[in-house]
């Protein structure tokens, strides 16, 4: 057995055979031209070309039936680059200097365009590689007279591996066929892992080299709630995760159920459930499982995956759509949070030693004021169409606050003297994300309407690691004392001055901290779509005087491990006894 760790981009188990898309060794074979036919090739691109922009606006076409427009502008990025004056000339270039064939040529620019990009410390270049990969190998079917393997054709459940899975493949596979994706690219933020949350299909990403480490017909479990794959395991292995699979949909199930029944402890408290979104699209996921509102609306995808930068209007209707869909639930949008692990790289920026502690969040848009006042332009003229609030991340002090507020102030008469109509009542609010907002929270609370703790990023910046380092995962620790002395922190630092403390990290979204979060007092859990069900069953068996004792005890040990141990017998009935 061979097992892979990946990212988990869509939550689910899937066991099934593996079926490796568009594998097939192209063998180009190179050789040379007589100078008469240098026209001849240049034609036969031009018809290759003409052919793949044919195929792709009926492929965009079908998108548009199926899945929605927003989807379907994934393919103007394949059709540009089908026309790409760069990639197209090095071509041609290649042809007239070398008089090779076409098809020889085609190759050579696509991997070097290829190997380049994924070379590139940049985020943004890294997953358009797979764009330019998709693209080349289109034009070399239409040039070799080949029919792409079509995820459409598939005959039986299968569980798809490939390098990187384009939109044009997406796009076409049969949603009762393709049971899970898992690919050797790709983030959180890549087609693949938007199009899988979309569709609800299980995928693991990122994966690195699963194309080579694992052959057709394989049976491969994949496990896209802990991002775990599994090549041709045991059967005592696959029988568990057998059932742990036939566990997940009965629990889902048996969820779904929950979803009109609001989140109250059994002594009648009453708990808010939000949903973490990244586009537009998960908003459906999000009313499916019953969620009261958005918590977290991650604008960064409107900007990244693209060449140039959103401008208002394509802001303004992303967010007006949402707001719409919501209303007359409240969507918390959080302002760009680029920076760190996630790059724009239109904007030139240089690299940074620790992206992490530089030039991110909040930093970057009082830096680049021009491009977050259009942001927030968009963000006040969508509020007039739903219940809006606006949350800006990675506050650290008091000056950061009113120095965004000022900017929001000045766009706000702006828009006044223009005669837009906005929501004028709009709460801001601010993520508590690193230590020092933590020791201010009181401050902070003085003129923020609302405060969010993105655990992710306080658990990082309070143990000083870096979370996404394999070598030291084992010290990111949620139940670290010195975490849930922060979090406590702020959810008194909150409830002293009146206002709600809402939680939009990882750790909302596990069952397995809801009586110690409920007992601290938190306000609002906000998570992935998926989880709501199972918090808010935790919840409504929840008591909130026993969640206060749990809470109160938990504070006094001494590692994450003895609160661990604590909190499993005191919520799961086994182990440990409190001090």
């Amino acid at each position: 057995m061979l097992e892979l760790k990946g990212i988990a981009a869509s939550p689910g188990i899937a066991i099934g055979k593996a079926f490796f898309l568009d594998k097939e060794d192209f063998a180009i074979k190179r050789y040379t031209v007589p100078k008469a036919g240098i026209k001849q090739e240049f034609s036969r691109l031009d018809a290759a070309l003409r052919d793949s922009r044919k195929e792709l606006n009926e492929l965009r076409e079908k998108m548009v039936r199926s899945i929605g427009l927003k989807n379907a502008r994934i393919f103007e990025a394949h059709l540009l680059l089908l026309g790409d004056p760069i990639f197209i000339d090095k071509i041609r270039r290649t042809i007239k200097a070398s008089r090779c064939n076409v098809e020889a040529a085609v190759w050579e620019a696509t991997e070097e365009i290829t190997d380049s990009f994924l070379r590139s410390k940049d985020q943004f270049l890294q997953e358009r590689a797979a764009d330019i990969h998709d693209v080349g190998r289109r034009i070399l079917h239409k040039l070799l007279g080949r029919e792409r393997e079509i995820l459409a054709d598939l005959k039986e459940e299968t569980i798809v591996v490939a390098a990187d899975l384009a939109p044009s493949d997406t796009a076409q596979m049969r949603r009762e066929k393709v049971i899970a994706f898992v690919t050797d690219m790709g983030g959180r933020t890549s087609h693949t892992a938007i199009m899988a949350r979309s569709l609800e299909i299980p995928a693991v990403v990122g994966l690195k080299d699963i194309t080579q480490k694992a052959d057709p017909g394989d049976i491969i479990v994949v496990d896209g709630n802990t991002g775990t794959v599994l090549v041709n395991p045991g059967e005592d292995v696959l029988l568990r995760y057998k059932q742990d699979r036939e566990k997940f949909i009965e629990i889902s199930t048996g969820l779904s159920q929950l979803r009109e029944q609001p989140a109250i402890t059994v002594d009648g408290h009453r708990v808010s459930l939000m949903a973490n979104i990244e586009v537009p699209e998960e908003v459906g996921s999000a009313l499916q499982y019953g969620a009261e509102g958005i918590g977290l609306y991650r604008t960064e995808f409107l900007f990244l995956n693209r060449n140039d930068l959103p401008d208002e209007e394509e802001q303004f209707e992303a967010y007006r759509n949402v707001a719409r869909l919501m209303d007359p639930r409240p969507l918390t949008i959080r302002t760009l949070d680029l920076g760190g692990d996630k790059f724009l790289s239109q904007l030139n920026l240089s690299q940074e030693i620790n992206p992490s502690l530089g030039f991110r969040g909040i930093r970057l848009c009082l830096e680049l004021a021009d491009i977050f006042r259009v942001q927030l332009r968009a963000i006040l003229r969508a509020s007039a169409f739903g219940n809006l609030k606006i949350m800006y991340p990675l506050i650290s002090g008091m000056d950061e606050l009113r120095r965004a507020n000022r900017i929001l102030d000045s766009v706000r008469e702006e828009l006044s003297s223009q005669g837009v109509e906005f929501n004028r009542g709009l709460e801001v609010g601010v993520m508590i994300e690193v230590p020092s907002a933590v020791m201010i929270a009181d401050l902070l609370a003085k003129e923020a309407k609302f405060f969010s703790i993105g655990t992710n990023d306080l658990i990082q910046y309070a143990l000083g690691i870096d979370r996404v380092n394999e070598k030291i995962a084992y010290l990111y620790e949620p139940l670290h004392p010195a975490v849930l002395r922060l979090v406590q922190r702020v959810i008194a630092g909150g409830h002293n001055a009146g206002i709600k403390v809402s939680m939009c990290g990882e750790m909302a979204g596990d069952p397995f901290f809801v009586p110690l979060l409920v007992g601290m007092g938190l306000d609002e859990f906000s998570m992935g779509p998926f989880s709501i069900p199972a918090v808010k069953q935790v919840i409504n068996n929840t008591k909130l005087s026993e969640a206060k004792i749990i809470a109160e005890k938990a504070m006094n040990f001494s590692t994450a491990g003895e609160v661990e141990s604590f909190l499993k017998a005191a919520v799961l009935g086994v182990g440990a006894s409190a001090p």
